[in-house]
């Protein structure tokens, strides 16, 4: 099989194009790139992604795949609920400045198992101990203002958590002066798990 290498893009206008429409082909179920030895032996020898993509562990969210893009496209950055810390934060800001991507997306997704777990701590005044317990704290003021009690607080948790996430890589201080000076966008988006569809919060 002959690898594909997808041409990079350069702004982060152009850089969500490409996630945009790498989603609508694998929605439709015609992704033009699979995970195959050519196409990683293609990229051995050095990358120029243009996006990095901070999404949660969840398995059922594999970042790559649904948005279609080949090796060296896309750098990933993942954690439960995609909770930000110092490893994170300095991942995107070298994604950024060594790698020259300029778009970060940051993908939550519904049925989130980190989120589910922080509103039913939050509800309960019960928080997990241990390092569990810094996962659900770091989410947890996203639940500020929300009725836990509606049936679709979770969902809510997930977006304000999503936006959250994004305000805090656009605040960075490693990351505010490329995003002042447009050589860098964040943006915000929701996996849906039963369809596949990527909703984006945000556009540069």
């Amino acid at each position: 099989m002959t690898a594909i290498r997808a041409a990079r893009a350069t702004t982060p206008g152009t850089a969500l194009g490409e996630l945009i429409t790498g989603n609508k082909r694998f929605v439709y179920g015609k992704p033009h790139y699979g995970h195959n030895v050519t196409q990683a032996a293609a990229t051995a020898g050095g990358q120029q992604p243009h996006a990095v993509v901070l999404g949660c562990i969840d398995s059922r969210v594999p970042l790559e795949a649904i948005f279609d893009q080949p090796f060296g496209s896309i750098c990933v950055a993942r954690s439960g609920a995609h909770v930000l810390d110092r490893s994170m934060l300095g991942s995107v800001e070298f994604a950024v400045s060594s790698l020259g991507v300029s778009l970060a997306v940051v993908v939550g997704h519904k049925r989130c198992g980190a989120v589910t777990a922080t509103v039913g701590a939050v509800r309960s005044g019960a928080r997990p101990e241990g390092d569990v317990g810094y996962l659900v704290g770091e989410i947890a003021s996203a639940a500020d203002g929300i009725d836990l009690d509606d049936p679709s607080a979770t969902d809510q948790v997930v977006r304000a958590h999503v936006i959250h996430t994004v305000r805090r890589l656009r605040e960075s201080g490693g990351l505010a002066a490329s995003v002042a000076e447009g050589r860098l966008d964040v943006v915000g988006a929701i996996y849906d798990l039963d369809t596949g569809w990527v909703e984006f919060l945000s556009r540069p």
